[in-house]
């Protein structure tokens, strides 16, 4: 199993005071040690306009920051909102910033889930699936032949000879190509078409086992050209993670923030994603969540908690995920407490002696 961290840009308002431009200095110093700790993957959540969550507007411009910062992480987008992009300049972009960083970058597209950013740059939030859905089939044309011409509803462009799409990337044809899904449609659509999926940190351990069958059976209705993703088959799944001596050491330290921030998904403001994407109510408690989605506690329930996972779901590479609230030295030691007493338990010795070097 490999390990990612998904960094969302959240500002803690008690370290990070509005505007919040520290948050940008902190997230990388994560990413560094995370390379440091030998975590396999850094995924960036693109995020607009909000006040009370991530502030990431363009994720290539900081994986290509990154690039510099950073020799062995993979630098991967988690995701960007194709709807709000033309996809021929996301091909461009992702294929641009895997030769800065010589190929070591993920893309991850999502369909969006915020209304607030279609509003606040004028895209249709109810026809954001229909978007993607004609955006990835240019976005195939693009990476495979390097020419198109499409006249769709959403999209429309023509590159023909003696023009091509430039620059190619180090990984070709393409890098890893990764789709969050949420909903049968999503995730039925990912597979067919030869994405790796990515998973929500909200649903529980039965909702993953039926949405990573889902993807399976789709999976090989998948094109030939498309099987041959990088990431086809691929399984990342995103958990709420926090590592103590104690399992009562971890509830003392998160119990409060935890159960505020996941709330948060509930509202008007992400278009009820807690209840689209997962079997969870409005009404949440550090037990139940404990039970269905936290990954929490010492070490030892940690690996237990996370077998199980990966014995139901068959899933490929685990996203770390956490809120800001607990302060900048416990998020640290949580995931060096990860890297050093749960990441051996599920990688050989030379996977491990790599990771560190």
């Amino acid at each position: 199993m490999e390990f990612g961290i998904l960094f969302t840009s959240h500002a803690n308002p008690k370290e990070e005071p509005y505007p919040h431009r520290a948050v940008h200095a902190r997230t990388t110093d994560e990413i560094v040690e995370a390379e440091r700790l030998g975590y396999d993957t850094a995924w960036i959540a693109e995020h607009h306009f909000s006040t009370s969550y991530g502030i990431m507007p363009d994720c290539f411009a900081y994986m290509a920051y990154l690039a510099a910062k950073t020799s062995r992480i993979k630098l991967a987008s988690g995701v960007i909102t194709l709807p709000l992009y033309d996809p021929i300049r996301v091909v461009e972009n992702a294929n641009f910033v895997d030769i800065l960083s010589n190929g070591r970058v993920m893309l991850g597209i999502g369909s969006g889930y915020r209304p607030y950013e279609f509003t606040g740059l004028g895209k249709d939030f109810e026809g954001r699936r229909d978007m993607v859905e004609e955006a990835v089939g240019l976005m195939f044309d693009a990476f495979h032949r390097h020419r198109y011409d499409h006249k769709g509803r959403y999209f429309s462009g023509t590159v023909a000879e003696p023009y091509e799409l430039l620059p190619q990337p180090v990984q070709m044809p393409h890098p890893p190509l990764y789709m969050a899904g949420g909903t049968d449609r999503s995730i039925g659509y990912c597979g067919r078409n030869g994405f790796g999926l990515m998973l929500s940190t909200l649903p529980g351990i039965e909702t993953l086992a039926a949405q990573t069958s889902l993807y399976k059976r789709e999976l090989a209705k998948a094109s030939a050209e498309r099987a041959k993703n990088p990431a086809a088959g691929q399984i990342d799944i995103a958990r709420w993670v926090y590592i103590a001596d104690t399992d009562a050491q971890a509830r003392a330290e998160t119990e409060e923030a935890i159960v505020r921030h996941i709330a948060h998904f509930g509202g008007t403001g992400t278009a009820g994603y807690l209840g689209s994407v997962s079997e969870k109510g409005s009404q949440l408690s550090y037990d139940e969540l404990l039970n269905t989605t936290l990954l929490h506690g010492s070490a030892e329930t940690v690996i237990a908690r996370l077998r199980e996972m990966q014995a139901r779901t068959g899933m490929t590479s685990l996203l770390l995920h956490y809120p800001p609230y607990y302060g900048r030295e416990k998020t640290m030691k949580s995931l060096r407490l990860f890297a050093e007493r749960v990441i051996p338990a599920f990688r050989p010795p030379a996977h491990r002696v790599a990771a560190a070097e």
